[in-house]
C-alpha cells in the first residue's frame, strides 16, 4: 500500500466514523475471508460497517472524532465496526462474537461515552431504533383502537336494541 492509499484510507475512515453514532473495537485473530465476509454481509444488513485497518492508520483516522480516546484500545489485529444506528453494529459484532470464538469485543464508544466490552454486550441487548419506533408507534396508536371501539360499541349495542324491539314487534 502505497503512501496515497494510506492517505485515502485514513480520509474515508475519519469521514465515516465522523458521521457515526457507534464504534466497536474488535480483535479478530485468525478470521478467514469467508467469516470476514459473511459478517461485512451481516453489517451492511444492519446498516452498520466493519473495517479492517491498520492500528497506526486507525489511531491517525479517529484523530479529530468524538471517538478520539479509542486510540489506546487499538493494539493487536483489530478492526473497528461501527453504525449511525447506537445499537446495530454492537448488535451483529456481540452476535458474531458469540457464534466465532475467533472475533473479541475489545470495547467502544457511544458518542463521547467509552464502553469496555462488557458495555457493548450490554448495548446489544437493547433493542434497535427502528424496533423503538415501532413499539412507540404501536403504544401511540393503542389509545386510538381502544378510543374508537368504546365510541362504536354504543352505536352498535342501540342498534341491536331496535332490532330486537323490531323483531319482536313485527
Amino acid at each position: 500500500m502505497d503512501r496515497s492509499q494510506k492517505e485515502a484510507l485514513v480520509t474515508s475512515l475519519h469521514d465515516a466514523l465522523s458521521g457515526t453514532a457507534l464504534v466497536v473495537v474488535t480483535h479478530q485473530t485468525g478470521l478467514t475471508v469467508a467469516e470476514v465476509t459473511d459478517l461485512r454481509r451481516q453489517m451492511r444488513a444492519a446498516g452498520a460497517s466493519f473495517k479492517v485497518a491498520k492500528n497506526r492508520l486507525a489511531r491517525i483516522a479517529l484523530t479529530g472524532t468524538k471517538f478520539e480516546r479509542l486510540s489506546a484500545l487499538l493494539t493487536g489485529p483489530t478492526a473497528l465496526a461501527y453504525s449511525e444506528d447506537p445499537v446495530a453494529a454492537a448488535k451483529v459484532a456481540v452476535e458474531f462474537a458469540n457464534k466465532n470464538d475467533k472475533l473479541k469485543i475489545v470495547g467502544g464508544s457511544l458518542g463521547e461515552l467509552q464502553l469496555d466490552a462488557a458495555g457493548v454486550k450490554a448495548l446489544a441487548t437493547l433493542p434497535s431504533l427502528d424496533q423503538l419506533r415501532g413499539k412507540l408507534l404501536g403504544l401511540l396508536q393503542t389509545p386510538a383502537t381502544r378510543i374508537a371501539s368504546v365510541l362504536q360499541a354504543p352505536g352498535g349495542q342501540v342498534a341491536r336494541v331496535l332490532g330486537a324491539y323490531a323483531r319482536k314487534a313485527g
